[in-house]
């Protein structure tokens, strides 16, 4: 009987990639940016061309969501996250100032240690593959391993096309044998630079015990305020559509809606027009127990489910048109389940008296699960919105926008992307739609471009230098001249005198 040992195989696995990946990456380090530009166009295009059969296996490994939004999201990277790349220089000179005689060089950081989420395998798999490889850094996998077979499809069609271009071998690849601590490893080896880690909260701890600096996008309880001067129907259209979208999975999908108390009639009707059940307490109290473990974990199959289906297990009978389910609730506590993540078409609901209310109900909500990834405001007050603004521990406000598709950047100006960071939690480096911009670091380079005379000291340094270069000071006597002189050449004895002794 032959004993296997997953833990062995899949730390030597993961020493192995990294290795090769380091001196891979070396050689990519050569490469101008148009060769990175080539390649990443042929990779985009390559896994483009699958997007929906990508989707497809993605469904049917992890039962998360549905196959339709997913190809939706692997198109937005090969298309929307492609074409913003372009342009972009992120290697060698990014920046010029001939006025202040200054550069920029673009310098990749090296090797990425990259973890993705079951939730959206495909989609953010490209998204880093493009991103790392535009700013010429080589990068190795640790599949999630509800989602290894997707994940590992798509990296094979970005693979073969990358070699066919010019990336050096080793520069991108995956662990095929994935364990916690084959993981680890990755993480912790000295050919590692940085590790990028999406939506596998688990994991977050091992990452930071690692001493690299950790790039962290997660989802988090993020509410949306519906403020009394909002556009009403908008508002709650851009609510539906966004926490319907793949059943509730999307990176930065709303969790709660915090609603101004003097337009709630008004809220509740709009979104039961547009197919939202309130449940009632006891409704509410099943539903939590189908999805939570007595842990707070979610249970097995419980995400990513569709609205109707929910309300089915949970025995709940709901109108044929219901796409999301509402739990109205008063308080934000550790007790309550639906102050949690919920990755599904389920929705807390608050009703605060004013806006200053809502904002103190807003932080409870972003700061419960301590991700703070994104707030939304529907709003027409500009003040409030600064207030918002200002004072929300989150990493990004969206304003009258579906959170889903504002945060990705689909319906803002951020910048395209599957990464959304975490960082206002202090769980990772950067709270940006991350971006080449965050894989690299940048060199400055400033020319000379003023003499040092000693004006800002001159009892100090700078009348020295003048005296021993034998230049008059301003103010200098031909005395003082010889005196400084003198001292410069004392102390420059003692220090030999030192020097020899030592």
């Amino acid at each position: 009987m032959m004993i296997v040992d997953n833990d062995l195989i899949s730390i030597q696995e993961a020493r192995i990639l990294a290795e090769n990946a380091g001196r891979a990456q070396r050689v990519l380090a050569t490469f101008s940016q148009e060769q990175l530009d080539e390649i990443v166009e042929a990779v985009a295009e390559a896994v483009g061309a699958q997007a929906q059969a990508l989707a497809d296996m993605a469904y049917e490994e992890t039962d998360y969501g549905n196959p339709h939004d997913k190809a939706v999201k692997n198109r937005f990277v090969c298309t929307q996250v492609r074409e913003q790349l372009r342009g972009m220089r992120c290697v060698g000179v990014i920046g010029r100032d001939e006025h202040a005689r200054t550069m920029d060089i673009g310098v990749p950081v090296g090797v990425i240690a990259a973890l993705c989420p079951a939730t959206s395998p495909v989609s953010t798999t490209i998204c880093k593959t493009l991103i790392a490889v535009k700013s010429g850094n080589a990068v190795v996998f640790s599949p999630h391993p509800r989602a290894a077979r997707s994940i590992a499809a798509a990296l094979d069609i970005m693979i073969d096309a990358a070699r066919a271009h010019g990336l050096p071998e080793g520069c991108l690849s995956y662990m095929s044998t994935v364990t916690k601590s084959g993981t680890a490893e990755l993480m912790n080896h000295p050919a590692t630079s940085l590790v990028m880690l999406s939506g596998v909260p688990g994991m977050i701890g091992l990452a930071r015990c690692s001493g690299k600096p950790v790039i962290y996008g997660g989802t988090g309880n993020g509410p949306a305020f519906v403020e009394r001067s909002a556009d009403i129907r908008r508002a709650v259209a851009d609510i539906m559509l966004s926490k319907t979208f793949d059943n509730g999975i999307a990176p930065s999908a709303e969790q709660s809606i915090v609603v101004d108390s003097c337009i709630e009639r008004e809220v509740r009707h709009a979104l039961q027009e547009c197919g939202a059940y309130f449940m009632t307490d006891e409704e509410s109290l099943r539903l939590a127990e189908l999805l939570f473990c007595a842990d707070g974990r979610h249970k097995a199959g419980m995400v990513g489910v569709s609205a109707p289906v929910l309300a089915r297990r949970a025995g709940i009978s709901v109108p044929d048109n219901v796409r999301l389910l509402v739990a109205e609730r008063k308080y934000v506590s550790e007790a309550d389940p639906y102050s949690r993540e919920l990755l599904s078409p389920v929705l807390a609901y608050y009703v605060e008296d004013d806006w200053m209310h809502a904002c103190e109900k807003c932080i409870e909500l972003l700061l419960h699960e301590r991700n703070a990834h994104t707030l939304v405001i529907h709003s027409s007050n500009e003040e409030v919105i600064l207030q918002f603004a200002l004072k929300k521990p989150v990493g990004r406000l969206l304003v009258n926008t579906p959170a889903t598709f504002g945060g990705m950047g689909v319906t803002t100006n951020l910048f395209p992307s599957m990464t959304l960071g975490s960082g206002s939690a202090g769980r990772g480096i950067t709270a940006d739609n991350v971006s080449p911009m965050n894989l690299i670091y940048i060199r400055k380079v400033g020319y000379g471009v003023r003499q040092y005379t000693g004006a800002q000291d001159a009892a100090g340094y700078g009348s020295r230098v003048c005296a021993a270069q034998g230049v008059m000071a301003p103010h200098d006597s031909d005395s003082r001249k010889m005196q400084a002189l003198h001292r410069i050449l004392m102390e420059a004895i003692g220090v030999m005198d030192g020097a020899a002794h030592r």
